[in-house]
């Protein structure tokens, strides 16, 4: 699996953004099989998780910090993973990573460890 994510840039607090993770797979029934998640990682810290869904029935996770915020959907026609982040703060600046792997279990789907597939990256910063 190889994953491509985008969407990031310069916004303002308060402001929106949305990330796209493109995953290239064997064919296009194996991209449900997979959970799909988005991680972050700040200068100088741990790279932390954010958001997951899960594969069988598309049910989300979030971490703490972004609960209501943001919202996870995926399009298993397009092999596609968004993250809608909105009403964003200059503490979500980061690196925004997706990520991808089967048969995680739910208490593990934080863990950056739990995942095999990683994205290169895409920057997020909130500055005014």
């Amino acid at each position: 699996v190889q994953l491509q994510a985008f969407g990031g840039g310069l916004v303002h607090p308060g402001d929106s953004l949305r990330l796209s993770c493109v995953a290239s797979v064997d064919s296009d029934r194996s991209f449900r099989s997979y959970v799909m998640s988005w991680f972050r990682q700040a200068p100088g810290k741990e790279r932390e998780f954010v958001s997951a869904i899960k594969s069988t029935d598309s049910r989300p996770f979030y971490a703490d910090s972004v609960k209501g915020r943001f919202t996870i959907s995926r399009d298993n026609a397009k092999n596609t993973v968004i993250l809608q982040m909105n009403s964003l703060k200059p503490e979500d600046t980061a690196v925004y990573y997706c990520a991808a792997d089967r048969q995680i279990i739910n208490g593990a789907i934080g863990r950056p460890g739990s995942y095999d597939y990683w994205g290169q990256g895409t920057q997020v910063t909130v500055s005014s």
